[in-house]
């Protein structure tokens, strides 16, 4: 799997499809198996002193009984131990494990986290190390957040307020099932991390206003800032990919959205209205990053991430930035937002861009967030206001 992009959901998803003979509780087993390593790959690769698959799986079954038992070469069972790794288990390395194996990140990262956090590492990184809870944004297009509570809660749901957004519900980690509710159906909610739904609020949405989504994916702030805005006034997706505007597009429909258009690249001028290009009141960059944020969702993210996969991200950020700034009219707003934890994606980039870009001014919210501090995935946001408003500049 470090080989590809493709999350470890799919490949789970995947590998069900073509063993049909492995069933539910089988699949279930495998799966929690596999998040299991890849929450602890960095403990289980020090204490066999290997990062192979068959390595990380002897170690992951080590305090749980006889691993000759299990590695015995016998029926579907994997092959029989080996001399050497019988020697690594009866061998443990000595001391204690350095820092960056305790904390389960690559030790490249070390110091830009320990900027990040400073004395707080140890205890942010064991935050990101344990299940994320399932958080679902109410559409107050369709529904109240209190109504939706007390249908969930009716169907069996422990379903309860998130703390800090008014339109979050939040559930136990491993919920399933959601998705196949009529609810869901009905586009009452969106499955949406609370920080991400904190983030959108910043954005300052209001109906009436125009707003381009310049990295929009599948669109699931586009489609908060679409409930904001009351479906009135104009949001212009964008995004590279056709396959995740489709499922903008889709998601739009259940939610009872009409005002959102897409584009596949970033809108040219005579695409902007009458107004020329610098004609939207919110531009927002939810720019593509590590995702150190969302360890806690996908532990496979820590393993993935190089050190010249980091540079690469940091120019694509700061050239989204730059595109950003021409379509952000006087007055009006440029929100940046990730979901990284790392300041060389965060804190660095907003300079980065204030110093070839004078005429924004930061604004004094800025929004730093992670599982230790907030209970949230980890985020990043920061909003920029372009130049001075002319009178009557907003609706």
């Amino acid at each position: 799997m470090e080989r590809t992009a493709k999350p470890v959901e799919r490949h789970l998803r995947e590998w069900g499809r073509a063993h049909r003979f492995a069933g539910s509780k089988d699949r279930a087993a495998i799966a929690a198996r596999l998040y299991a390593i890849e929450r602890r790959r960095a403990f289980l690769t020090w204490r066999m002193q290997s990062a192979s698959p068959r390595a990380l799986a002897i170690a992951a079954v080590l305090d749980e009984g006889e691993v000759e038992t299990l590695f015995s070469g016998t029926g579907y069972g994997p092959a029989a131990l080996s001399d050497a790794e019988r020697a690594a288990i009866t061998s443990p390395p000595l001391g204690v494990p350095p820092a960056h194996v305790k904390g389960e990140y690559p030790k490249f990262l070390e110091d830009e986290l320990k900027r990040a956090f400073g004395e707080r590492l140890p205890d942010e990184m064991l935050a990101l190390q344990q299940r994320a809870p399932v958080d679902l944004r109410v559409n107050t297009l369709k529904a109240r957040r209190d109504a939706v509570l007390e249908a969930l809660t009716a169907q069996g749901y422990d379903a309860q307020p998130t703390p800090r957004s008014p339109l979050g519900i939040r559930l136990p980690a491993g919920v399933t099932g959601l998705e196949r509710t009529a609810l869901f159906a009905a586009g009452a909610f969106e499955f949406q991390d609370e920080a991400a739904q904190l983030a959108s609020l910043m954005c300052g949405a209001a109906p009436g206003m125009r707003v381009l989504d310049l990295a929009a994916g599948a669109g699931g702030k586009s489609l908060a800032l679409a409930a904001a805005m009351n479906n009135e006034g104009e949001i212009v997706a964008c995004d590279i990919r056709a396959d995740a505007l489709a499922e903008l597009e889709r998601r739009a429909v259940r939610a009872g959205v009409a005002i959102i258009r897409t584009l596949q690249t970033p809108p040219l001028p005579h695409e902007c209205g009458g107004e020329g290009e610098s004609s939207f009141d919110i531009v927002l960059v939810d720019a593509p990053c590590s995702g150190t944020g969302t360890w806690r969702r996908q532990p496979e993210l820590r393993w993935r991430l190089t050190p010249e996969r980091l540079v690469e991200l940091q120019a694509i950020q700061d050239e989204l930035l730059a595109c950003a700034a021409a379509y952000v009219k006087p007055g009006g707003r440029l929100v940046y937002a990730t979901c990284s934890i790392l300041p060389c994606e965060n804190e660095d980039r907003i300079a980065a861009f204030r110093e070839s870009h004078r005429g924004f001014a930061p604004e004094d919210e800025v929004f730093r967030a992670s599982p230790h501090s907030t209970g949230t995935d980890g985020f990043f946001a920061a909003v920029l206001t372009s130049g001075q408003a002319p009178p009557d500049s907003r609706p």
